[in-house]
């Protein structure tokens, strides 16, 4: 770009978009659910920095639109001054990144940060807000264009208004209809092919008992990449036995992928008969599992149940999708609905036709999308007459509609991260701290656990931050949110969403990735296993070196 080009580019910058523009960046420094890298940071802040334009050139256009009057001779001068402040502003929270993001780290006993690099920082952001930067003024190019084509046919003013319009069509209809579509299909067939790989053991060195094996009714090869890990993995009865020193079976896990039948009630169908023919129905503890996007089960949930009921333990899971979970949250979020309802219900029907005194203790387990999923297979309405004895929701996602409920309809006196619902006799939270034993009553035949962490942007996320503050933010803050953290309008809302997408990569304990502790905990007050004090501090201590990231 020429000196010339170059002026004449800065001339066409809005002034108070530039303004807004900096204001916004520094803000997007600040801290919240989730620390940040340098790259996650340059990206958000370039982000947040492109809104700040477009708010500031708006009200701009808007201002000339209806032709009120300004002061020019101050005009200049202010600008100036008002630049410089944004500025300072800016250099400021630069200053301040570092202390910010150690706010967070300090809790999650992380290593603090000794930079923020802040030269790097800022290379990402400007990239970042020259992209976003592009694209609005392809919208305004194809917005004026369309205004001065209809201006021949209407009013200026309506064919401005008009033009815009014309503008979002155009460009959510490519964003909705093609490029969104495009994205989804590469994405989609990408995880498909990773879930292809056998990285797990050949079918031949499967017992065939299992899952896959010679005499199951599932193929190995249609079990995906996560089904086959999910079978092959997991303690055996040697290894509980060694640990409790006493006799112990061996576990059984049923999965059936995406491949291994064509649709949602067929794969459910194929995953009963193979329960049946393991023997499943024949364990103390039945766990219906709705698996995450990727069809992944969490090791930290399902093994130290396994240890806790001394192998006695049959489960049961279908694969729904290859996407990951915080993508089919955002533009698929009724995905694997049908595919775990179809589980529950073949399942539940069967289970409730045999004997009481004999089948197996029946309970639901989520997490993530798995938790939105299985909250919506059971329908409580259904089963008044034999409920099943209970369900885990883990990191339930912000739009499972029951546990939103719940949550809007909590004790006044409680938190909306860490509700307490009526007498806790059906429904209670917990999160690190283990909180399931300050219910007023005693469990009933039922019982719904949600452990959820007051730092996860996947359970707490909401569009309508970017206007009014969470109700979570509000009072007493959760024991792993930074106390820097301030609601800002729109920006808040924008952090969260960057949040969300980097959730999983937090330490374990934190954020969306559950610790096996608190599982422990949660298994123990949901299916009652004989265990002692001393016990539970020895599985937590075997679970906490094996599953620490």
């Amino acid at each position: 770009m020429t000196g010339s080009a170059a002026r004449r580019f800065l001339r066409s910058l809005s002034v108070t978009g530039t303004i807004l523009a900096t204001v916004f960046f520094a803000a997007s420094l600040t801290p919240s659910l989730m620390p940040r890298s340098y790259q996650v940071q340059g990206l958000l802040s370039g982000l947040c920095a492109a809104v700040g334009y477009l708010i500031g050139a708006g009200l701009s256009s808007l201002w000339r639109y209806l032709e009120l009057p300004t002061a020019r001779k101050l005009h200049v001068p202010i600008e100036v001054a008002v630049c410089i402040a944004g500025l300072l502003i800016a250099v400021a929270s630069l200053w301040h990144a570092v202390e910010w993001q150690n706010s967070i780290r300090t809790l999650w006993h992380m290593v603090p940060l000794e930079t923020a690099y802040p030269y790097r920082l800022a290379a990402i952001a400007v990239l970042a807000f020259f992209a976003a930067f592009a694209i609005g003024r392809a919208f305004g190019w194809i917005a004026i264009r369309s205004s001065s084509f209809l201006a021949r046919y209407v009013p200026r003013r309506v064919s401005l208004i008009l033009g815009v319009l014309a503008a979002a069509a155009l460009f959510w209809s490519l964003g909705q209809g093609v490029l969104l579509k495009l994205a989804l299909d590469m994405t989609d067939a990408s995880f498909k092919q990773l879930d292809a790989l056998l990285e797990e053991p050949d079918a031949p060195s499967v017992p065939g008992s299992v899952t896959g094996g010679a005499s199951s009714l599932i193929s190995w090869e249609g079990l995906g990449r996560q089904g086959r890990h999910y079978v092959t993995s997991g303690p055996g009865a040697e290894d509980i036995r060694r640990f409790w020193s006493t006799e112990a079976l061996d576990p059984l896990r049923v999965y059936v992928g995406l491949n291994n039948a064509d649709s949602p009630q067929d794969r459910a169908t194929l995953a009963l008969k193979e329960l049946q023919r393991q023997g499943g129905f024949q364990r103390r503890v039945l766990v219906v599992i709705a698996p995450t996007g990727t069809g992944w089960v969490d090791a930290a949930a399902m093994d130290p149940l396994e240890y806790l009921h001394r192998g006695d333990v049959a489960s049961v899971a279908v694969q729904y999708s290859y996407l990951a979970s915080w993508l089919s949250l955002l533009v698929e979020p009724d995905n694997g609905r049908e595919t775990t309802r179809a589980l529950f219900t073949t399942i539940y029907s069967y289970w409730r036709t045999l004997p009481k005194d004999t089948r197996p203790a029946l309970y639901l387990y989520g997490l993530s999308l798995g938790a939105l999923n299985s909250e919506a297979s059971a329908d409580i309405y259904d089963m008044v007459g034999d409920p099943f004895q209970g369900a885990l929701w883990v990191g339930p996602p912000f739009r499972s509609t029951r546990w939103r409920s719940i949550t809007e309809q909590r004790n006044a006196d409680s938190p909306a991260w860490l509700p307490r619902f009526r007498d806790g006799s059906v429904v209670r939270f917990t999160n690190q701290d283990n909180h399931l034993d300050e219910a007023a009553a005693p469990w009933g035949p039922l019982r719904i656990i949600y452990l959820q962490y007051a730092s996860d942007p996947v359970t707490f996320f909401e569009t309508g931050s970017a206007f009014g503050a969470p109700e979570w933010m509000q009072g007493q803050r959760g024991p792993d949110v930074s106390p820097a953290f301030r609601w800002i309008p729109i920006i808040t809302m924008l952090q969260l969403l960057f949040d969300m997408m980097t959730a999983t990569e937090s330490p374990a304990g934190f954020g969306h990735v559950y610790a096996a502790d608190d599982y422990i905990d949660c298994w123990i007050a949901m299916t009652a296993p004989p265990i002692q004090a001393s016990e539970v501090t020895r599985l937590k201590d075997m679970f906490g070196g094996k599953l620490a990231p």
